[in-house]
């Protein structure tokens, strides 16, 4: 039997388990798994290139092996070892992790702000009545994304038609509730002035983007983790809505 596994007397005892890998070159958690058995050092001989085998072999080169621990087990079934692991990618941020995808329901039952909480489950609706376009960014939405983020997720680049002259506002919409409020200062062309977000679109005369600021805290108390799914036509694709636009 390979030492390093789990003996057959010990593995059934620690049911489901979370694990973690730690690089000894500098300390830090790279990869955060869920499994049971000896599923903890499956990673070892992994076959596929990817970002986690290539920090072990960058280990190995050092003359180390990667650290596992064990961070919680006796876990009696899968859907709470996947909920821990979730968290722990969550806390420790996947930018800084080589896990491939975030964690189980991270986007629904993931790590919030008590404002995300509270938009999640009592945002009150709002009567829109500034001139102003609603932004759906359902897809590109993570709730631990930074303020610089959400902002370029939110900006652009849209298919959008030159009444976007007309509004002053833009908020960025997710899951119905809008997120943030930015004061609109200028349009530019698709693709020109971002700074986090890496685009690789061919050219499109149709689409834009804009920039602009926070706006006034005024404004944003009126509006920011407010319910405005009731503009948005049921089964719509479009994601931008003009209101107050003349």
């Amino acid at each position: 039997m390979n030492p390093s596994l789990f003996s057959p007397a010990i593995a059934p005892q620690l049911d489901f388990y979370v694990y973690i890998y730690i690089n000894p070159l500098d300390g830090r958690v790279f990869y955060v798994g869920k499994g049971r058995g000896n599923r903890a050092f499956s990673h070892l001989n992994d076959p596929g290139p990817s970002a986690k085998t290539a920090l072990i072999s960058e280990i190995r080169a050092a003359g180390k092996e990667p650290r596992i621990e064990v961070l919680v087990h006796g876990l009696k079934d899968e859907d709470t070892a996947l909920k821990i692991e979730a968290a722990v990618i969550d806390l420790l941020g996947k930018d800084n992790l080589t896990n491939e995808v975030g964690g189980y329901q991270s986007r629904s039952h993931g790590r919030m702000t008590l404002d995300q909480i509270r938009a999640l489950y009592g945002a009150v609706p709002v009567a829109v009545t500034e001139s102003a376009l609603l932004i759906r960014i359902n897809r590109l939405y993570r709730h631990t994304m930074t303020d610089h983020e959400l902002y370029d997720t939110t900006r652009g680049y849209w298919k959008i038609g030159p009444d976007r002259e007309k509004a002053k506002f833009a908020m960025a919409v997710y899951a119905g509730v809008v997120r943030e409020v930015y004061e609109i200062q200028a349009w530019f062309p698709a693709c020109s002035t971002f700074t986090t977000r890496l685009l690789n679109e061919p050219a499109d005369p149709e689409r834009w983007e804009f920039v602009g600021r926070i706006a006034d805290e005024g404004i944003r108390r009126k509006y920011r983790f407010r319910d405005v799914s009731q503009y948005f036509a049921r089964f719509s694709q479009n994601p931008i809505v003009y209101l107050n636009v003349k």
